[in-house]
Formats: C-alpha cells, sequence, structure tokens
C-alpha cells in the first residue's frame, strides 16, 4: 500500500506516523488522528457537563468519568469521521482539501473503511455501556445526528447547526453520568456549546467556500458571506449567555468558575477580531484555537470544584 501523504489540514508534524508502519497510514487519517482538534472540540463539552455537575453537587471531579469521555471521543470522533469519509467519497475528490484523503485516492477501500467504521463503533459502545442506563439511552440518541449530518451539506446551508447538535452531546452526557437524568442547567449548556460548533465550525469552512460552490456544497460560511464576522460574533454571544446562565442555574457563576468564562469570553471575541474571508489558512489556525479556548474555560470549572467540594 502506498505511503499515506500528509493533509492540508493535518497537524504540521504527525509524530504518530513515525511510530506506526506505513500501512496503518490511511486509517489514522480516516480517524483523523492527524489532526486531533476534532477529538478536542467533542471531549470538551463532556468535559464542562461534568465538572458543571460537580459544581452542583459541590463534589470533586469525576476523574474516571473524564478519562472515559476522552477515550469514547477519540474512537467516536475516528468513527464519525469514517463514516463521513463513506458518505462524501464523491463531494471530496471534487475539493482541493480533500481530494487526497484515504478514500477518494484510493489508498483505502469501501470495504476496508466500513470495517474500520465498525471497530471504533465497538470501542465507543464500550465506553458508553460502562455509564447509567439513562446516559446509555441518552448517548443512542445521539447517533441519529451524526448519521443525517454528511446529507446535511446536500440540502441545507446549516449544516454545521447538525454538526453541532452532534459534537455538543457530551454537555448532556457529563451531567447524566453523575446524576442519571437531566435538568435546565445542562441543557442551557448543551444549547450554548451548539452555537460555539457552529460558530468555529463556520470559521472552519471558509476554507472551502470556493470549492464548495463548484461543489454544489452548502454551509454557513457561503450563507453568512460578507456578513461572516457578525454572524460569527452572534453565535459566539448566544454562546456565552447561555453558558453563563447554565452556571447561574447551579449558583456557580464566581470565583474560578467566573475567571474561566470571563478567559472564554476573551478568547472568543479575539477569534472574531481575526476572522478573514481571504485567509484560509488563518481560518483554520482560529478553529483550532477553539481547544484552548474550551480548555480555558473547563480549567476554569474544574479549579472552582476545589473550592466548592
Amino acid at each position: 500500500m502506498p505511503r499515506a501523504v500528509a493533509l492540508p489540514d493535518a497537524a504540521t508534524d504527525p509524530w504518530l506516523f513515525r511510530l506506526t508502519p506505513d500501512f496503518l497510514h490511511p486509517y489514522l487519517q480516516l480517524a483523523r488522528l492527524d489532526r486531533p482538534i476534532g477529538w478536542w472540540l467533542l471531549v470538551l463539552p463532556c468535559w464542562w457537563g461534568s465538572a458543571l455537575a460537580s459544581l452542583a453537587t459541590r463534589t470533586p471531579l469525576h476523574y474516571g468519568h473524564l478519562l472515559l469521555f476522552l477515550i469514547g471521543a477519540i474512537a467516536m470522533r475516528g468513527a464519525g469521521s469514517t463514516y463521513n469519509d463513506i458518505v462524501d467519497r464523491e463531494i471530496d475528490a471534487k475539493v482541493e482539501r480533500t481530494r487526497m484523503r484515504p478514500l477518494p485516492s484510493g489508498r483505502v477501500s469501501l470495504h476496508a473503511a466500513f470495517l474500520f467504521f465498525g471497530l471504533q463503533s465497538l470501542v465507543g459502545l464500550a465506553v458508553l455501556l460502562s455509564f447509567n442506563v439513562f446516559s446509555i439511552v441518552l448517548g443512542i440518541s445521539s447517533l441519529g445526528f451524526v448519521a443525517i449530518y454528511p446529507f446535511m451539506k446536500r440540502i441545507t446551508s446549516w449544516p454545521q447547526a447538525v454538526l453541532g447538535c452532534a459534537f455538543s452531546w457530551g454537555a448532556l452526557m457529563g451531567w447524566s453520568t453523575a446524576y442519571g437524568s437531566l435538568t435546565l442547567a445542562p441543557l442551557l449548556l448543551y444549547a450554548g456549546a451548539i452555537t460555539w460548533t457552529i460558530g468555529y465550525d463556520t470559521i472552519y469552512a471558509i476554507q472551502d467556500i470556493r470549492d464548495d460552490v463548484k461543489a454544489g456544497v452548502k454551509s454557513t460560511a457561503r450563507l453568512f458571506g460578507s456578513r461572516l464576522r457578525l454572524c460569527v460574533g452572534l453565535l459566539y454571544t448566544v454562546t456565552l449567555c447561555l453558558s453563563a446562565l447554565a452556571l447561574i442555574g447551579i449558583g456557580g457563576l464566581h470565583g474560578f468558575a467566573l475567571l474561566g468564562w470571563a478567559g472564554f469570553a476573551v478568547h472568543l471575541c479575539w477569534q472574531v477580531t481575526k476572522i478573514d474571508l481571504d485567509d484560509g489558512a488563518g481560518a483554520l489556525r482560529l478553529f483550532r484555537s477553539n481547544r484552548d479556548a474550551g480548555l480555558i474555560f473547563f480549567a476554569g470549572l474544574a479549579a472552582q470544584t476545589f473550592l466548592a467540594a
């Protein structure tokens, strides 16, 4: 099998490739392990929801849950990306940024991709089954959004909203694994995470606007056009309001939690000022910076749990 090629939006130093045999490289790319930002953005809402639950109950962080969420995020990000590539293989062949992905380039067969998808899904299932029954049912419920997401770019200019519903589900999971139920606070956090996801994925989509027009792919980046900075700013404002209300609902918007929220707010505002429709490379950097934004918010929540416990 030919050696895997570096993809345009992959990490600049794919150290994992140096530690693995060549035949595995296309599968690492299918799972997006050369692009760790994906699983970071998937796990962060899980960690937020778990920390919010700890603040509400004045108990220490559930470290075992945080680790399981990390494993599950890596596995399900890989499974979701593999599924997305299976569905989008013909579109990917028409887009400069994606045409060398393993499936459109022929480095992985469709049959092998399905098997790999199944293997990663089993890892995610094993993680899910370690939680309470309510959380198991809740986790399974998210699969509807995962299943329809790859098709949304063909029929709506808001595929980022469906991605947000899927990627933000962890905010509900983080809370439910501690409580075995849901209340208003995690629902507010989930809604805020959705608008955050729409915002950062709109920034990401700046890279593909020209190719998307040719391929007939729809996105919020195309929809917003010259108003993109304003629209992302509004989305991020809603994120900050909803996350603040979630904390207020449990009496937690103070101390380190407030500092974390404020740092999150500053980071999101900074992103908006840097948006440039003509700078695809800059858009990718801004998109990736959301890992740091999300970690700042989580760090504040986590630090506050030590004081509250």
